[in-house]
C-alpha cells in the first residue's frame, strides 16, 4: 500500500489561509488504512483548520468530503458539486490524489495536505516497512522473494557491501541487512546456488528514472 504522512499544520495553514471557501477531500483507501488521510483524519484536519482560522479572525468556510479513492475519475466526479463551490481544495490523499483532482478539475486550485513516503508492507500493527520502489523490473525471483532495490540501503544486486554487522545494516542497528535476509531465505529454501547467478546492470529505464510511466491494459472497455 502507499503510505503518506500529514504535513506540518503550520505548512498547511500557509497554503490554505488565503482561501475563503476551503474543501478538505479525504481518501478512504491507503491513507485511511495508515490512519493519516481517511475520512476521520480529513474531518479532524478540517476541525483544526476551522478553530485556527476562527482564532485568527479568518472568515470563510472549511468543508470536508471523502471519496473511496482519489486516484479514479469516477470517485472524483462524485464530488464535482463540492469542488466547484470551493476556492481551494486540500487533499489528504497520497500525491496521486491532488494530481488527479488537478487533472479532473483543471481550473481549480489544489494543494496537498500530505507527504507521500513509500509503498509499504504492514509488518506489524501500525508499522509499515518499504518493500517496493516500483522500479519496473522485478528481480525477487532470484533473491528469495526479498527486494534488494527497496530493502538494501545501497541497492546492491549481487551480495552485501561488507558494512553490515550481526545481520544489521551499517546505516542503523534497527535496519536488517537485506542481503543477510536473502541469504537466510535462500538457505532455508535450499537454493543457495541462486547466489552464484550474477545479475547484470539494472534496467533503470523501466523505473521512474526513465520518465513518467503509463500502463495500459489492451482489450478492455470502460
Amino acid at each position: 500500500m502507499i503510505t503518506a504522512e500529514r504535513k506540518n499544520f503550520d505548512e498547511i495553514r500557509r497554503m490554505t489561509d488565503g482561501a475563503q471557501k476551503l474543501l478538505v477531500v479525504g481518501c478512504n483507501t491507503c491513507v485511511a488504512v495508515c490512519l493519516t488521510g481517511g475520512e476521520k483524519e480529513a474531518e479532524i484536519l478540517a476541525s483544526q483548520l476551522r478553530l485556527a482560522r476562527k482564532q485568527d479572525g479568518i472568515g470563510g468556510s472549511v468543508e470536508t468530503v471523502t471519496v473511496l479513492r482519489q486516484c479514479e475519475n469516477e470517485y472524483l466526479d462524485s464530488i464535482s458539486e463540492q469542488v466547484q463551490k470551493a476556492d481551494l481544495v486540500l487533499s489528504t490523499a497520497c500525491s496521486i490524489g491532488p494530481q488527479g483532482l488537478v487533472f479532473r478539475y483543471p481550473t481549480k486550485a489544489v494543494v496537498p495536505a500530505m507527504n507521500t513516503n513509500m509503498m509499504g508492507y504492514v509488518k506489524e500493527h501500525h508499522v509499515w516497512t518499504e518493500y517496493c520502489v516500483a522500479c519496473g523490473f522485478c528481480i525477487i525471483a532470484f533473491t528469495g522473494g526479498i527486494c534488494p532495490i527497496a530493502r538494501c540501503a545501497k541497492t546492491l544486486l549481487n551480495g552485501p557491501c561488507g558494512g553490515s554487522q550481526g545481520g544489521r545494516c551499517e546505516i542503523s542497528p534497527d535496519v536488517p541487512c537485506a542481503w543477510q535476509e536473502i541469504y537466510d531465505r535462500l538457505a532455508a529454501l535450499g537454493q543457495l546456488d541462486m547466489l552464484k547467478r550474477i545479475l547484470g546492470p539494472k534496467k533503470w529505464n523501466a523505473s521512474n528514472s526513465g520518465g513518467p510511466r503509463t500502463m495500459k491494459m489492451e482489450g478492455f472497455k470502460p
